[in-house]
């Protein structure tokens, strides 16, 4: 583990984000940050609907992102603060639910790494874990020889990668298998050498 980040939590005690690579052994706790991070965190942006429909069927692990080592989840001591990753697959967003075929690797030359599943625990949120995560996962794409990064933004998550230095490319209304209409903003940096 790394300590990359640390924060002071409102009780005054100084305390140190650490991130790590997510194996198969966080999955439970994943699943059950997920949509507590989206039901809290999303409100004000999305509507009940919106919310509850995109965690049926968008947000939620992608598995392939923890096979490939490329997913990371962040600890503030022994409580998990929130999760991330980067991909070098061509899938942009989505729980493994989305998921209907093979996920093919990118070329780093001259595709973008996708930036991918950021969920904060709604206690920890502006407390520098989404950072400390997205440090994590620059780095990483960085070292595996990507040039740029891609994501789909949802709308309380733009501010984060605004302050990363992602502009928008285009507004995604993405319709969801109940009808249901979800708005991202699919977004772009380059990776500097």
């Amino acid at each position: 583990m790394a300590q990359v980040g640390s924060g002071r939590p409102s009780n005054g005690i100084e305390s140190a984000i650490v991130v790590r690579v997510a194996t198969s052994e966080d999955l439970t706790a994943l699943r059950e940050l997920i949509p507590a991070s989206v039901r809290e965190l999303s409100r004000g942006y999305y509507t009940p609907e919106q919310i509850e429909s995109a965690i049926r069927h968008v947000f939620g692990v992608d598995t392939q992102l923890i096979a490939d080592g490329t997913y990371f989840v962040a600890h503030d001591g022994d409580a998990l603060a929130g999760c991330g990753g980067w991909s070098r697959r061509n899938t942009l967003f989505g729980g493994d639910q989305m998921k209907a075929g093979p996920d093919p690797l990118l070329d780093p030359a001259r595709e973008p790494a996708r930036i991918r599943a950021f969920f904060v625990r709604p206690a920890f949120a502006r407390r520098g874990v989404g950072s400390a995560l997205m440090a994590a996962c620059v780095d990483a794409a960085r070292a595996d020889g990507f040039r740029s990064l891609e994501l789909a933004a949802t709308l309380p998550g733009e501010p984060l990668y605004r302050a990363f230095d992602f502009t928008p490319l285009e507004r995604l209304d993405t319709l969801l298998p109940d009808g249901v209409k979800i708005p991202f903003i699919r977004m772009t940096r380059a990776l500097e050498e």
